[in-house]
Parts: structure tokens; sequence; C-alpha cells
């Protein structure tokens, strides 16, 4: 990756997300999107589809100005990059992690994270100004022992994570919407006078859904990673499951006639810390979003 090829890169995805919305096509968004992105814009442009089959010529088109890359020095495959800019949808910064697993593979846009000002942290670069890459597994791509330091290896940040939402013990996570929260609002709905559900947590499938790290210059790193859940709703005897809300309804397959599954992915951005810190991982973005559900 050079540095004159990202802001085309940018160009491209931000081209390709429009045409997506606008035509509400996801073979559009598989052009420019991979992983967990993908999988939520797939399912995004296919339930507004269901509702407007005609399209929407009338999307206002996405735009990002002042970007900013930061680009580590890597060997072998995958690669990526992060690009961050402004758009025109709020006065956060959008984070886009772009990913390419092959000379003769595209770009694609892996990750998107939504940060503001004062939560961007600064990355380590080196004298040339090439980030320094964290890898996931210690492979190729980064350092020897470049994960030694960190509290928390980004290969192992989903799992422990997808841990603490089952668990609730034994959590590297700081308190807060992303975490308690997600666990507080799920005791709600355990079990109530209509329904019980499960729920069921799963760590992001590589290669299909890499995590991805760069080294922050306090020691710590900044590791975008995805996460899988379910969550099925089982109504009591003599009642049938009903859906109101239009994209639910848009992306059901199956008859509703005892219980409904809900299939969501995640995709995080967070803070870990270097072990000297002695501070949990922070949650700095988390965007989940319904991929299908399913009645049963």
């Amino acid at each position: 990756m050079s540095r004159a090829e990202a802001p085309k890169v940018l160009e491209r995805f931000t081209d390709g997300y429009n045409e997506a919305y606008r035509e509400l096509d996801p073979a559009a968004v598989e052009r420019v999107e991979t992983g967990a992105l993908a999988e939520i814009g797939k399912a995004d442009v296919t339930a507004q589809r269901a509702l407007t089959p005609n399209g929407n010529p009338g999307y206002p088109a996405l735009a990002l100005a002042d970007a900013r890359f930061t680009i580590p020095k890597m060997a072998g495959w995958p690669k990526f990059f992060v690009a961050d800019a402004r758009s025109n949808r709020d006065k956060n910064r959008w984070f886009v992690v772009f990913t390419r697993a092959g000379a003769k593979d595209p770009w694609k846009a892996a990750y998107l994270s939504i940060l503001s000002d004062n939560e961007i942290p600064k990355f380590t670069t080196d004298k040339d100004g090439w980030a320094e890459p964290v890898p996931a597994t210690g492979g190729a791509g980064g350092k020897s022992g470049a994960t030694a330091g960190l509290s928390t290896a980004p290969a192992a940040v989903s799992g422990a994570y997808t841990d603490y939402l089952h668990t609730g013990r034994g959590s590297v996570f700081a308190p807060g919407k992303a975490t308690s929260g997600v666990r507080e609002d799920r005791g709600k709905r355990v079990r109530t006078p209509n329904y019980w559900t499960e729920f069921i947590d799963t760590p992001e499938r590589a290669p299909g859904f890499p995590s991805f790290a760069l080294r922050t210059d306090d020691g710590g790193a900044l590791v975008f990673f995805t996460a899988h859940h379910r969550e099925k709703r089982t109504m009591a005897k003599g009642l049938r499951p009903t859906l109101t809300e239009r994209r639910t309804k848009a992306l059901l397959s199956g008859d509703l006639k005892s219980a409904v599954t809900f299939v969501r992915v995640s995709e995080s951005a967070v803070k870990v810390p270097a072990k000297s810190a002695d501070r949990r991982v922070v949650f700095l973005n988390r965007i989940e979003s319904l991929t299908a559900a399913k009645g049963e």
C-alpha cells in the first residue's frame, strides 16, 4: 500500500457505498466491503429493497472529506490500513479499516467505527511515518513478539468479549454500554410472562472476519474485531411470536409458530491497554445489526 493509493481506495469505497444504497443492491456492497461490515450492509440494503423494490434514487450521498491515513508497514498477507475522515452525516470522524487478502484481490472495507475527536488515539509511527501493526496471532505482518505487553492479545479480544456476555465473569472490559449495559438489557428479557430468551454469542470466524490492531503511543493498541450473536425467543404456551418492525420482517424466513431467532453481528473498536497500565479494555465504538431472523 502506497500513500498515493490510499485516497483512491477510500474514493472507490465511497462511490460503491453510495451506489449500494441508491440501487439497494447487495452485490454493490460485496464489491467494496467484506467481513462484518459487508454482512451488515447486505442485510441493510436487502431489507430496504424489500420495502422499496425500485431502489432509492434520492439517497443522500455519503461524502468523506479531510481524510487521514494510518498505514502500517507490513510483510505478507493480509494487509490493512485505516482511513479516518470527516463525514457529512455528523460531526464525528468515520474510521474505515481496509483490508486486502492478496496481491490480486481488491481493497475492501472490513470495519467502520464512528469516533469523536477526543476518542481518537495517537498511533505509534516510525521515522518514515509508517504505523506499527499488532499481529492477531504473531504471524506475518508485524514484529516478533509484537503482542507482548498488551493486557489482551488482539486475537483473544473477540473470545473474551463473547465469554463475558455469556458469564459476566472475569471481565477484562471496563463497564459501559457495550459490556455491562448489554448484559443488563439482556437480563430484562431472559424470562417474561410471554416468552423466555436464550442468548448464544460466538467469537469472530477467521479468516472471513479477521481482527486488526494498531499500536498506540501509550503502549496499548486500537483493535477492531467482530462478534456474532443469536437470540432465540420462545413463546409461552398458547402464544405465537409477532414482529412489527418492518426491517425485521423483511429479513424473516420460516414460519412464526412458537419461536423466533434473531441473528446479529457486531463490529467494534476497542482500546486495549498495555499490561503495565493496570486498566481494562474500553469500547470506543460498537455497531450491532440484525442480519437475519428465523421463525419456528
